[in-house]
């Protein structure tokens, strides 16, 4: 299993750039087990954007997040917000519809 994202560095083997087709894998821990989910898709657009968070008490007063847009392979578009348990890895190629 590859490392985790880590912050605003790419991971070793995959750059975050746009056209890449990548999974992300995401947790999220709960008390008792925690959820897990994957979506496959070509990036669209990798960025740090703010949040409209005012008690964040970061740089303006603003939390920075990494944002990272896909496009899954029905046309969807998502807006992914990366944290410690995000793991980007290589996707396999989209199958072509017969």
């Amino acid at each position: 299993m590859p490392a985790p994202y880590t912050s605003h560095l790419m991971y070793e083997a995959i750059p975050l750039q746009a056209g890449v087709r990548v999974r992300v894998t995401q947790q999220m821990p709960q008390v008792e087990k925690v959820w897990t989910t994957s979506v496959e898709g070509t990036i669209l657009r990798w960025r740090q954007a703010k949040t409209g968070s005012w008690f964040a008490h970061s740089q303006g007063d603003r939390l920075w997040l990494d944002r990272l847009e896909l496009k899954r392979d029905d046309g969807e578009v998502m807006v992914l917000n990366l944290d410690r348990y995000s793991v980007i890895e290589p996707a396999p190629l989209a199958s072509s519809p017969r």
